[in-house]
């Protein structure tokens, strides 16, 4: 089944189209709060379509992130008791007890590295808000991490160019589906 090519090809197509740049600020912004895709989805894509814009598009990913975990940080500092009980029933709770135990030990720390892996920032945002870290530091972490992230992936992108593109486009089917097998993996492991 040829799923993940399809999508991959509209993928492409909606990279290149004029609005995707506001598409991936809403995106990056979202994400870094309340909404559970990445935005490396769309930037990875319009980084490849669009070499020369790539430098553009990880800074517009990193700033809309960073202004997102502004109002993660604010949810966790002023509607926590709200999203508690929605918290507690999600599959985030687990990901939330780690950042409260990290920010004792590590604080900035916690936040750069919530920021620059797949770890869920979103949590660590709503986290530093609960737990009152200072907003400078976890401004700046949060810059330097998201930074790091979103820049290494629009420059993997740029550099790999149109023959990545190839490369990618000839075997997303296979990466799509070995995907979604370590999910269902990690799932039934986690269980």
């Amino acid at each position: 089944m040829k799923i993940f090519s399809l999508l991959y090809q509209k993928v492409m197509v909606w990279s290149r189209l004029p609005n995707a740049p506001w598409y991936l600020a809403v995106l990056s912004f979202a994400e870094s709060s309340f909404f559970p895709i990445p935005p490396d989805v769309m930037l990875a894509p319009m980084s490849l379509s669009n070499p020369s814009k790539a430098w553009w598009f990880a800074t517009i990913t990193t700033i809309a992130s960073v202004l997102g975990g502004l109002l993660g940080y604010l949810i966790g500092a002023t509607a926590f008791g709200v999203i508690e009980p929605h918290l507690k029933a999600s599959s985030y709770w687990p990901a939330f007890q780690v950042a409260e135990l990290w920010f004792k030990d590590w604080g900035f720390w916690a936040i750069f590295v919530a920021g620059f892996s797949p770890i869920p920032y979103k949590v660590f945002t709503i986290a530093a808000g609960t737990l009152s870290m200072a907003i400078v530091p976890f401004t700046i972490a949060s810059i330097i991490g998201r930074g790091a992230r979103f820049f290494i992936v629009a420059g993997l992108m740029k550099w790999g160019g149109a023959r990545m593109e190839a490369n990618l486009h000839k075997y997303v089917d296979r990466i799509g589906w070995a995907t979604v097998a370590l999910i269902v993996i990690a799932v039934l492991v986690y269980r």
